[in-house]
């Protein structure tokens, strides 16, 4: 099985929508409530690829099994070189290498845009062990746990801090 990585595009928001709207709602690994519907996907790729972030695609075998995107950490502009990572899976092709194909073509991508530093927001953490796996083997290191920031299906869930160098990091003046 091989996952092709490319640019999403347009005619990928309508199973964009349907794997971020089942993350929603049954999953915690977002803390929306109400999926948003293929105009507000929309709205949010055009608003991210339009500055610059990269947003990708994974396909296997011409079907959309996945995507992936980075966008801003924080709104301020001292953290203008700092994106924060989005992977999100098709619910019946979980463990079967997308994540990783894709958060790689992520980090490559957005390290070439200039970005120096990637954070990983991980909700719910001892539900998505995967995914802390996922972001550890691809370099990241674990910063911090905010316990209790959020509460969804009728529960409190805390969120996992990770972080990874990207092109030079801090080592040099952007």
């Amino acid at each position: 099985m091989t996952v092709a990585i490319r640019p999403a595009k347009i005619s990928d928001i309508p199973a964009i929508t349907r794997i971020y709207a089942h993350a929603v709602e049954h999953g915690t690994a977002s803390f929306e409530l109400t999926p948003p519907d293929q105009a507000e996907i929309t709205r949010r790729k055009n608003d991210l690829t339009g500055k610059g972030y990269p947003y990708l695609a994974g396909e296997i075998e011409g079907v959309l099994a996945g995507y992936a995107y980075a966008g801003d950490y924080r709104a301020r502009p001292a953290y203008r070189l700092t994106v924060e990572d989005s992977v999100y899976i098709a619910p019946d092709r979980h463990r079967r290498g997308i994540g990783r194909a894709l958060l790689a073509a992520l980090i490559e991508a957005a390290a070439a845009r200039g970005f120096r530093q990637m954070i990983a927001v991980i909700g719910d953490s001892p539900r998505q062990a995967a995914s802390i796996g996922l972001h550890e083997a691809l370099g990241f290191h674990h910063v911090g746990i905010l316990q209790d920031v959020g509460f969804k299906h009728g529960r409190w869930l805390d969120s996992v801090l990770m972080q990874r160098e990207l092109g030079t990091g801090a080592k040099t003046a952007p």
